[in-house]
């Protein structure tokens, strides 16, 4: 596996890039950002590699235009893999971040990341999140050196966004087929289906695998307003909690209660190999030349 620090000759020509993700609506596994980057100079190259939108293509096609960009040393790629406790926790804590800023701040995450690597982003054509100018500015004011281009529908617009679109959602489906359950319960299972909330598999699992006291396995997105039907009739817990992200200013602390509602399940600390074999935490893949990293999910 080469390092981040070996980058191809066309590295330090004018590039450009492509972002999209797979997984924003599911109530099940993790959100997946994904980007595809080349030279400006192959721009007209990738409307002939047959990407597409991904949820136009079957499963096995998109495996197979995964394969062929993979083994193109003209085209690089990254993902960011946002873990489903990692949702629930932002959307759910004090000061509540929405699912739209964490989705700017993964496409961004990805662009500086490229850029701190070394390579002449010119050009990013984004999938928008929200409204398309106002999330231009916004990209805009991070990177000025950099030309935005964000449109709805841009994984059907722009080949760049389509690579990134097959890069994401090849990423998250096999993420979800190895998820690794930190739970161990014995009458868990892995029928969950598409994992969208209107999916009878995906309901059926959510029945299943409740727990009227602790609340999902962390496999769920359980902020999700879709995982309240299933605690209606569950077990009120309080317990006492410090108060001093209230009180450090006057250095008072105290104690409070607090309800234990739609809480997910959390196992303990796991190794970094295990997190990244099961595509479970927040990591970051990136491809430069011929490689194959993908090949631990």
């Amino acid at each position: 596996m080469a390092s981040e620090g070996q980058i191809p000759e066309w590295a330090s020509t004018p590039c450009i890039m492509g972002i999209d993700e797979a997984g924003r609506g599911p109530v099940l596994g993790p959100m997946v950002y994904g980007c595809l980057y080349c030279p400006l100079s192959y721009k007209k190259t990738l409307s002939t590699l047959e990407f597409a939108d991904s949820k136009t293509l079957k499963e096995e096609k998109r495996e197979e235009l995964f394969g062929s960009l993979k083994s193109d040393e003209t085209i690089g790629w990254a993902v960011d893999v946002i873990d489903p406790r990692e949702l629930s926790a932002k959307m759910l804590q004090k000061n509540k971040i929405n699912l739209n800023e964490i989705s700017h701040e993964s496409a961004m995450g990805l662009v500086k990341r490229v850029l701190d690597v070394g390579y002449l982003l010119t050009e990013v054509y984004v999938d928008t999140v929200g409204d398309p100018d106002k999330y231009r500015i916004k990209l805009s004011e991070r990177f000025p050196s950099i030309q935005f281009v964000v449109a709805k529908k841009a994984d059907s617009l722009y080949p760049v966004v389509s690579g990134a679109s097959i890069v994401a959602k090849v990423t998250r489906d096999r993420a979800l087929q190895n998820w690794n359950f930190d739970e161990t319960a014995e009458n868990m299972h892995r029928n969950f289906g598409s994992g969208y909330p209107g999916d009878p598999s995906t309901k059926d699992w959510l029945d299943h695998h409740k727990h009227l006291v602790f609340g999902f396995p962390s496999l769920v997105r359980f902020s999700w307003g879709t995982c309240k039907f299933y605690f209606k009739d569950g077990v009120e817990v309080l317990w006492e909690a410090d108060e001093a992200d209230e009180d450090q200013s006057s250095g008072k602390t105290g104690k409070r209660q607090l309800k234990l509602s739609n809480l997910g399940f959390t196992g303990g600390k796991r190794k970094t190999e295990d997190i990244e074999s099961s595509g479970k935490g927040r990591c970051k893949f990136f491809q430069s030349r011929k490689l194959e990293q993908l090949s631990r999910f």
